[in-house]
């Protein structure tokens, strides 16, 4: 007899699939967008180099809302271009920004400057989420973050980038409490397996963001045993 699953709120909803590769080929492209389709995931996060095909693919309305990733994978670029990135975005068809913040002006006290630059974002009138890499962060500067982030009008923050180890549910629970419901938790990095789906999920994240969104779907409604 098949064991029962943990009890889980519904999926799609939650998940966000990355599509960031440079090196997919176009066909690869494709038919990752139509398996985050077929599957219902919430939304498609991908680069600006990926931007125009994915937009073109999915169509004008109805489906994955396309997010586009600003100032990826460390933010490192000056604050100008950032926002000519944000603009190019949201002009090409992005619905939503998850935009890497400076965190040099953080890591040297200028928070102003971080929350400016987020702020002036934000102004463009799409829903912006702030990744933050949280294991590279420490206590004082990681609540610094948020409520900087929070205050230039961000609607949700992000554990990681990726780049670093996989986000557990320890991340989730202190993002979830320095944001105190003022805005929405994505859990990122390393989310590969049903398990780690479970883990974050049941920590309180408000969103899943994996380049496996489809196969994790997939493999969350297969019976266990």
């Amino acid at each position: 007899m098949a064991e029962s699953k943990p009890e889980l709120p519904d999926l799609p909803p939650l998940m966000d699939q990355a599509i960031l590769d440079p090196l997919m080929t176009q066909e690869d492209l494709l038919t990752a967008c139509d398996a985050g389709r077929q599957e219902s995931v919430r939304a498609i996060c991908t680069t600006l180099r990926l931007l125009e095909p994915l937009r073109e693919r999915l169509g004008p309305t109805g489906g994955p809302r396309l997010v586009a990733v600003i100032g990826f994978p460390f933010g490192s670029v000056p604050r100008e271009l950032k926002q000519m990135e944000a603009e190019w975005a949201a002009a090409r068809g992005a619905e939503e920004l998850d935009v890497v913040p400076d965190c040099t002006a953080l890591i040297n006290q200028n928070s102003g400057a971080f929350a400016e630059e987020i702020a002036a974002i934000c102004d463009l009138g799409l829903p912006v989420r702030v990744v933050l890499d949280m294991p590279r962060l420490t206590e004082e500067l990681l609540a610094l973050a948020v409520e900087a982030a929070i205050d230039a009008g961000a609607v949700g923050l992000q554990t990681s980038n990726g780049f670093g180890p996989p986000t557990g549910g320890e991340q989730v629970k202190q993002l979830l409490s320095l944001c105190r419901g003022r805005c929405a938790v994505k859990a990122a990095g390393g989310i590969h397996t049903p398990e780690r789906v479970v883990e974050l999920v049941e920590a309180g994240a408000n969103l899943l963001g994996s380049s496996s969104a489809p196969q994790l779907l997939q493999a969350l409604r297969r019976p266990v045993g």
